[in-house]
């Protein structure tokens, strides 16, 4: 005879059976106060090398296809060349005497990386480690970013917006459509199609939406609408599909959806953690920081409803998922550690609003700030 605990238990060990393989892989983590790279091993869940630098890095970017994780050190206008292969650093290149911002572009033969002194959009050739061109800014740049295809980019300073047509390196004029405002300019986004660009203008609390081929040929007259969004929109973050935009920042403890396409519209705003921050995306579930509180929350993107809340550590302020959506990974700045939430139990328990799965939290140095996910 089976016992009636028995019965209950093989449910369980079905399940243990069924248990997803480990990812293979690596997470580069940015330790800014640590001067170093933290790689952590993803199938083992433990760090297996740090990897120092000369100075504080706080953006790392990974290549698909080439060996290779780049890490940006701002302080010194350095980008340094991690091998993936041996965990060690590889070349390096300096940009200027001060840094900000660092892309591949899609095609990984280029690195973009925007400098503050002198003020310049630079191109690296990523076979060289060369700088193959420098184009001049005319103003203090905030930040930057690449269109799907790496043709175009564009730069944003406290005043205003420009588009960068990057075959012909030729720098546009400000795009149009002040609405009186003071602008403060901050992240910016392209469509998945490259054809509209979305900046957020902070201290207005809007995004703007433009035409990018209409805005290339004449910066005047590219502007398609602007969105009030009601808060100061500092974090921007596509679904998977690109087909919803979800929008943080101070003023409401909330995330606010943006639908972009079409006939772009704000759509719900809903109440997500205290003072959000930082996200991520899975294919079905968004994972949003909230550094004040230490908690992480789970928001259902189909459902558009919070399924989750997790305490992940002391002030989280960077999320990442990995390829496949195995694991969400959450960086605490002053705990200087990494918490692993497991993308597919909470899947599995939405339907039952049970709280997230945290697997683990791994030290991996001081201040960790940034990383990218190599799978190997």
């Amino acid at each position: 005879m089976i016992s009636r605990r028995a019965l209950l238990a093989f449910p369980a060990l079905a399940a243990c059976s069924r248990r997803s393989a480990a990812f293979e892989g690596y997470a580069f983590i940015a330790n800014q106060e640590g001067q170093a790279v933290a790689a952590v091993d993803l199938g083992a869940l433990a760090v297996a090398k740090h990897i120092p630098l000369d100075a504080a890095p706080t953006e790392v970017a990974a290549a698909v296809t080439r060996p290779a994780v780049y890490a940006l050190t701002p302080a010194t206008g350095m980008i340094h060349e991690i091998e993936t292969g041996h965990l060690r650093l590889g070349r390096n290149v300096a940009v200027g005497a001060q840094a900000s911002s660092l892309q591949v572009a899609s095609d990984e033969k280029t690195l973009y990386v925007l400098t503050r002194e002198p003020r310049s959009l630079c191109a690296i050739s990523a076979d060289t480690m060369r700088l193959d061109w420098r184009l001049p800014l005319p103003e203090d740049p905030v930040e930057f970013e690449l269109n799907p295809d790496a043709t175009a980019a564009a730069v944003s300073s406290a005043s205003s917006v420009r588009l960068v047509d990057l075959r012909s390196r030729a720098l546009g004029n400000p795009l149009a459509g002040d609405p009186a405002g003071t602008g403060d300019f901050g992240a910016m986004r392209f469509l998945s199609d490259g054809k509209t660009l979305i900046a957020a203008r902070r201290a207005d609390q809007m995004l703007s939406l433009y035409d990018v081929a209409a805005s290339l040929k004449d910066p005047s007259g590219g502007l398609i609408t602007h969105l009030r969004v009601g808060v100061r929109p500092q974090h921007l973050c596509f679904n998977r599909d690109g087909g919803q935009l979800f929008v943080t920042g101070e003023g409401m403890d909330a995330v606010v959806i943006v639908y972009p396409y079409h006939t772009p519209e704000v759509g719900v705003t809903v109440l997500a953690g205290h003072a959000p921050g930082a996200m991520a995306a899975s294919a079905s579930l968004l994972f949003i920081a909230s550094p004040e509180s230490g908690q992480v929350t789970v928001f259902h993107i189909r459902s558009q409803r919070v399924i989750g809340v997790v305490q992940v550590g002391s002030d989280p302020g960077f999320v990442a998922v990995t390829p496949g959506d195995q694991y969400a990974l959450v960086l605490n700045r002053a705990s200087g550690d990494m918490a692993v939430l497991s993308v597919r139990t909470i899947e599995a328990n939405a339907n039952r609003y049970k709280s997230a799965a945290l697997l683990t939290v791994i030290p991996v140095g001081s201040r960790p700030v940034s990383a990218v996910v190599r799978a190997v």
